[in-house]
């Protein structure tokens, strides 16, 4: 399939060799005076951080993405040596394909349907538009023979879009939250669209490679592309790589952070705020229905109830970062975590010391190092997760090798911290046996594992997450292909 010819003259010299496509721009807008220029700043965040090192060594390369609301600008700027191409999405679109398409089809659905999924013929339709306006801007900004990487499940149509529009394009797309079993992804009436759409890139990449075997199963099952085995499919005689890359974080970041005078003055003053209890637990979530939140906290008011833990001397410390307080499920959530922690309070505390400290809150870098220095316990329960980096900031954290982490089974983290207290969530019984073990554990084996959960995750930190894809992408591309050649457009219905 030729490109579009509008397109085509679209194209300036400023195109990239290396095109970042997500959802949001690694910018946001920090004022909007009308007698001054806009002003922006790096967002924080895993994704940001990973790539950073990457694109420094990139002469030319730009990320495509949505500003962040319907008034942001419309044409592509430069901001600390990064050419950002805004995505224009209207309220209308953002309603349709962000809340409605991305986050009340596909995330209940793909974190194993914890809340019901809906489906919606108008919310995919604003879904289409969306991912096609991307795969435009996208085939606009890219020189010939560019690389393409595209993240996440707001934007599963791009690759194919993109590959009718840019056949000699290479095109990589990583899914950072779960991929569920074709099992569940067969009930998504739109389901070969999707699934099309990731076929139309080189390299699928995973957190798990459960979610890749998935994946490969689907596309196999739908009868859209061939492969005896999970790694390689063809589609059309093109190749299509599958492969498991777990996301890491910025270690550097967490260690130096964790090892400041500061924060270590700020964890005991915690504590000391605290009543000095003899243990700590902490959780750092946001406040989403997938996180475990709540069964976490009913498994800690059995334990107290039991007198298994006394009031005052173990403490609970859940930090819930506001999350879609506009979605009836959020709100549901929020007001059954509140109910919990009233219950807890008024049933088990003492003058001066409740038993739960509840911050339904976001929390800077600061204080959030000063939480996971003070605390004995990290709990990190989710009901499913993709890989929960949280975990990993905890762990980073502990430069002493203190701590001990009680991991939930379902998030991709536990595939790599193998010395986490592993825990089914939907077992409150095996929640808190997990619980008074980690209370209970002592300091040499406590120390053992923490040390072994640090060593993976310094060896497999953000930026070499980021650069093994991209090297795979680049080795892949270098394959010949099974059959015509890659470059050769196909559809993508």
């Amino acid at each position: 399939m030729q490109e579009h010819p509008q397109i085509q003259e679209r194209r300036s010299d400023q195109t990239a060799d290396l095109v970042v496509v997500a959802n949001r721009l690694p910018v946001r807008r920090v004022q909007a005076d009308e007698d001054l220029d806009e002003q922006w700043t790096v967002s924080p965040g895993g994704l940001v951080s990973a790539m950073a090192p990457v694109l420094a060594d990139r002469n030319r390369f730009a990320w495509v993405g949505w500003p962040g609301d319907a008034d942001g600008p419309t044409e592509a700027f430069n901001h600390e040596e990064m050419r950002l191409v805004p995505v224009h999405i209207s309220e209308e679109e953002h309603e349709l394909h962000y809340e409605g398409m991305s986050n009340g089809t596909l995330w209940p659905l793909y974190h194993d349907k914890v809340e019901p999924s809906e489906f919606h013929r108008h919310w995919f339709d604003g879904h289409r538009r969306v991912n096609q306006r991307f795969a435009d801007l996208v085939s606009e900004n890219a020189a010939e023979n560019a690389t393409v990487w595209v993240h996440d499940y707001q934007l599963q149509l791009v690759p194919g879009y993109l590959r009718a529009l840019r056949p000699d394009l290479t095109i990589g797309f990583f899914l950072h939250i779960p991929f569920p079993p074709p099992e569940l992804f067969m009930q998504i009436p739109w389901r070969t669209e999707l699934t099309t759409g990731l076929l139309g890139a080189d390299l699928v990449g995973f957190q798990t490679l459960e979610g890749a075997n998935n994946f490969a199963r689907l596309a196999r099952t739908l009868d859209l592309a061939a492969g005896e085995t999970n790694e390689l499919l063809t589609r059309n005689g093109r190749d299509i790589h599958i492969r498991a890359f777990p996301i890491g974080i910025d270690v550097e970041r967490y260690n130096e952070g964790a090892n400041r005078p500061e924060i270590t003055e700020r964890a005991a003053l915690v504590r000391k705020r605290l009543g000095n209890p003899k243990k700590v637990l902490l959780g750092v979530d946001r406040l989403d229905y997938t996180k475990g939140i709540d069964v976490r906290l009913r498994a800690f008011k059995e334990l107290l109830a039991e007198e298994r833990f006394g009031p005052g001397e173990v403490i609970l410390i859940q930090v819930a970062q506001p999350s879609r307080d506009n979605v009836e499920a959020y709100v549901a959530l929020k007001e059954r975590v509140q109910g919990l922690v009233g219950e807890i309070n008024g049933d088990f505390a003492r003058v001066g010391v409740p038993p739960v400290h509840y911050i339904h809150q976001s929390r800077d870098f600061d204080e959030l190092m000063s939480l996971y220095r003070s605390a004995d316990v990290m709990m990190v329960t989710p009901l499913r997760d993709g890989m929960n980096l949280v975990a990993k900031e905890y762990v980073a954290s502990r430069h002493d090798d203190t701590g001990v982490l009680v991991l939930s089974e379902f998030a991709g983290a536990a595939d790599e911290l193998t010395e986490a207290l592993i825990v089914n969530p939907y077992d409150i019984d095996g929640v808190k046996s997990a619980l008074m073990r980690a209370v209970a554990m002592p300091a040499d084996e406590a120390a053992e594992r923490m040390a072994a959960m640090r060593a993976k995750v310094e060896e497999n930190h953000a930026t070499r997450w980021a650069e093994s894809f991209l090297t795979a992408l680049r080795d892949v591309t270098r394959r010949t292909p099974s059959g015509p050649s890659k470059r050769q457009g196909e559809t993508t219905g």
